[in-house]
């Protein structure tokens, strides 16, 4: 594994999660609890411990509005769904409380036949109506080759912005209001450290890398901006939530149930349902960036209470995948799809990282939205 930039600093795990000094701005208490569980908790706590009977009733008037909102039209909300547990049982409980959603998917090529059975199991049984954007392959696969070639860290962030994108897009068509998230406090509330990941709304950032490898237009593929999030939060009217946080959300009581009613399958880490995201996670990033991404999924858990720590360590044993046989079926598996040789492979894992900001970005321009936000909000109270 490749060192990061904090190798220098004294190895340390935090007693209460497991969060360690591969983030860099970790720090610890006299007890050597860190800063990440610390937050997690003052920031998460009445979420994931809120009241059952006020959560019942925050659920209950949140129902009444996306019902009242979907009156006249073909469905209530939209659900986005990736063939993971989250999003898979957000679909589960909208239907459970007698919501009408679309179902949006977003296929770039590198499904695993498992998520596509799952989604499959899901939604036939539900009865509920899925659309299913596919993005041209060699489009996806030209772009996915420019953030190679330009040693960025998130090379995710095409998918998720493409995923945010159609969400908003779906909506937008049926003059929906609710977006229905999988994404939920109790199993990955906890912040990203710095520099493991990019901003998802990063459209600029996208379109650089893209031009910089000769790709003059995005064609099949709906990029989402930052003037584009706030044309559909603040004029469109749009709601982007996440839908768990109003639930007593445990994953593991999920997936039985997932698994008992609906057929479907586990996959062995958080995220695996697509094969270039497990092969992402449990090859590239460690093996280029330094990052095991389980540290913090794991830590997560045992933050919320729904994983021991000894768990958690256990879980953290030997390599980021199921068995070695996987990693290098996954690898050929890239190396075809991608059109690379494993020497071109080799190579890209020896070069050193490039910083997302050395390339044209909205990250700054978010930060100023972000904090002009904060101020208006800041503002109400005050006065």
């Amino acid at each position: 594994m490749k060192p990061n930039s904090n190798e220098e600093r004294a190895y340390q795990q935090c007693t209460r999660c497991v969060m360690d000094t591969t983030a860099s701005d970790i720090t610890f208490d006299e007890q050597g609890v860190c800063n990440y569980c610390t937050e997690f908790l003052e920031r998460s706590s009445h979420i994931i411990h809120e009241d059952p009977v006020q959560k019942e009733a925050r659920l209950n008037a949140l129902v009444s509005k996306i019902k009242e909102a979907g009156r006249g039209k073909p469905y209530d909300c939209i659900v986005g769904v990736s063939g993971g547990v989250d999003s898979s049982w957000t679909l589960v409980e909208v239907k459970r409380l007698g919501l009408r959603p679309l179902a949006v998917h977003m296929d770039n090529g590198w499904n695993s036949e498992l998520a596509q059975n799952n989604i499959a199991n899901l939604v036939n049984t539900l009865g509920v109506d899925l659309y299913t954007h596919v993005i041209d392959w060699e489009e996806y696969r030209a772009l996915m080759q420019a953030f190679f070639d330009a040693d960025v860290i998130d090379i995710e962030l095409l998918y998720d912005n493409a995923m945010l994108a159609v969400n908003y897009q779906q909506a937008n068509k049926y003059g929906l209001k609710y977006i229905l998230a999988g994404t939920n406090q109790a199993t990955e509330g906890m912040r990203m450290p710095p520099g493991w990941n990019w901003l998802k709304y990063d459209k600029k950032n996208i379109v650089a890398l893209a031009r910089r490898n000769g790709i003059k237009s995005l064609d099949t593929f709906p990029a989402i901006g930052i003037f584009g999030y706030i044309y559909y939060q603040y004029f469109r009217r749009n709601r982007w939530l996440s839908f768990l946080d109003y639930l007593p959300y445990n994953k593991f009581y999920a997936l039985n149930e997932l698994e008992t009613n609906y057929g479907y399958k586990r996959y062995p880490f958080k995220h695996y349902e697509s094969i270039f995201t497990r092969f992402y996670q449990g090859y590239i990033l460690p093996r280029k960036f330094g990052v095991d991404k389980r540290k913090l999924h794991l830590a997560t858990l045992v933050a919320s209470n729904q994983m021991t720590r000894d768990e958690a360590i256990k879980g953290l044993e030997g390599i980021p995948y199921p068995t070695q046989q996987g990693i290098e079926a996954d690898l050929n598996y890239f190396l075809k799809k991608m059109h690379w040789t494993r020497q071109q492979l080799d190579e890209y894992i020896a070069r050193p990282s490039i910083s997302h900001s050395a390339y044209p970005s909205e990250k700054a321009t978010w930060e100023i939205f972000v904090n002009i936000y904060r101020s208006i909000v800041k503002g109400r109270y005050v006065h």
